[in-house]
Parts: C-alpha cells; sequence; structure tokens
C-alpha cells in the first residue's frame, strides 16, 4: 500500500473516533507500528493531527468538509451564513447549480428560494433539505456514500455530461500555493469532474481554511473563477491572493 493511501486511511479512522492507537492502527492496517509512527509524524507536521502517548487525535476535526451526523452547521455558523449570502448573489433563476458536499454548501441550500432552479448534488444533506421544493430540479448522480456524501465513477462519469453553468465547492484547505485540498481521495475524482465541466468554479471557505494544507489537491487557485470567505480573512492576506490573480470576495 502507498503511502498516500495509508495516510487518506489513517484519517478516514481518526474521523470516525476521533483518536486512535498505534496498536489499532497496526492492525487494521497490516504495517508495522514504526511504519504508523513515521505516518503520524508526518500527519501532525501537516496540521492534521496531534501525537499523543500511543497515539493520535485529529487536530482540526471540524475543518475536513465531510461532515458529522448530528449539528453539521454548528462550528463557524456565523461566517457560514456570510458566505452562503454572498454566493446566493452569483445565482440566479433558471441557472444550473452545482453544490459540493459540505457545511457551508449546505448552508447556500437551506438558503436558496423555492425558484427555478436546476441543483446537482452529491451531499445527501442537501438532497434531504432541497427535495421538498417542487420548483427546483434536483439531480443526484449517485454513487457510493461516503459519510454525508456520494462518491465513485459512475457519478464522476455522470457529472462530465453535464452542462454546469456554476460549480460551489468546498474545500479542508486553501493554500496559495497548494490550492485546494482534502484529506481524502474518494471524492477528489468527484471535485475534479466539478471543476473542469463547470462555465464557473465558486470555492465557499471560511477564513478558517486559509494558509492550511491537507493531503490531496482537487484545484489550484488558478482553475477557480472566485473564492467566496467571510470578513474575517485578515486584509493581508486577502491581499496576498489577490496579488496571486485570485478573485476574491471577503467583505
Amino acid at each position: 500500500m502507498n503511502p498516500i493511501r495509508r495516510h487518506e486511511m489513517i484519517m478516514e479512522v481518526m474521523l470516525n473516533q476521533k483518536d486512535v492507537t498505534v496498536n489499532e492502527l497496526s492492525d487494521k492496517l497490516q504495517v508495522t507500528g514504526k511504519t504508523i509512527r513515521e505516518d503520524l509524524s508526518k500527519l501532525e507536521e501537516q496540521g492534521l493531527i496531534m501525537r499523543v502517548h500511543g497515539g493520535a487525535v485529529l487536530a482540526q476535526s471540524d475543518q475536513f468538509g465531510i461532515l458529522p451526523l448530528r449539528n453539521p452547521l454548528d462550528k463557524y455558523a456565523e461566517e457560514k451564513t456570510e458566505i452562503a449570502r454572498r454566493a446566493l448573489a452569483h445565482i440566479a433563476p433558471d441557472d444550473i447549480i452545482a453544490l459540493d458536499g459540505g457545511s457551508t454548501t449546505l448552508e447556500i441550500a437551506r438558503r436558496l428560494t423555492n425558484m427555478p432552479l436546476t441543483v446537482i448534488t452529491n451531499d445527501v444533506y442537501i438532497i434531504s433539505e432541497l427535495v421538498q421544493r417542487d420548483n427546483i430540479r434536483l439531480v443526484v448522480p449517485g454513487g457510493y456514500r461516503v459519510r454525508n456524501m456520494l462518491a465513485g465513477p459512475e457519478a464522476v462519469s455522470y457529472v462530465q455530461k453535464l452542462n454546469i453553468q456554476k460549480a460551489f465547492l468546498s474545500a479542508t484547505a486553501v493554500h496559495i500555493e497548494h490550492g485546494l485540498s482534502i484529506y481524502t481521495g474518494d471524492l477528489i475524482d468527484f471535485k475534479q469532474a466539478l471543476v473542469s465541466t463547470a462555465r464557473q468554479v465558486f470555492a465557499a471557505c471560511d477564513h478558517h481554511k486559509f494558509g492550511q494544507t491537507a493531503l490531496r489537491t482537487f484545484a489550484s487557485l488558478q482553475e477557480v473563477d472566485v473564492l467566496l470567505t467571510d470578513s474575517g480573512l485578515a486584509p493581508e492576506t486577502a491581499e496576498l491572493f489577490r496579488k496571486a490573480g485570485v478573485n476574491i470576495e471577503c467583505g
């Protein structure tokens, strides 16, 4: 098993249980404790976990883009609301939009009025939110379930054939060099399909995610048309991104 896949599996286990021992991971991944300790050190360097005696705990469990089963919007609710309002200013009746899985895109869905609109989404929370709005045509690509999201080659293939006007994407981290990244490879292909297919790509990320890097980059900043964030982003950080050619809305 290559190290990247092993790191993804470690993060998957930790998202389930919040903390884990070296012995547990060694048994589950069928590798030595030495290998696991080396993996944990690398993940700690990236700010994803914190090492503790005999194991590790998640460093920032709310930032991974895959939502918990309960209270998915509790963290940074004001920031998500602000970003959602910015996103709504870009959505018009009869648009064909995609809402990627995530807590901020869920807030966008919650604030959509029941207007004529086509919404493509792989997030079961967003599906549940929009299914009762009869003027919104809901398109679900399908796939296997990864927490609150659907993924898989069938979903990717389906999305690549659609005429998506605007895609609103979530990310675990936003970095001026490493772009938009997440921790698991299960969702990479779907996100990249949205990026390559949509006429306009919007990234919806709160300011806490800026300057961070997760395991896997799915889009460079040059592939994003508009970066939507909240007014908590430091002005000097916003200016840094603008100088790099990023169209950023934050205040």
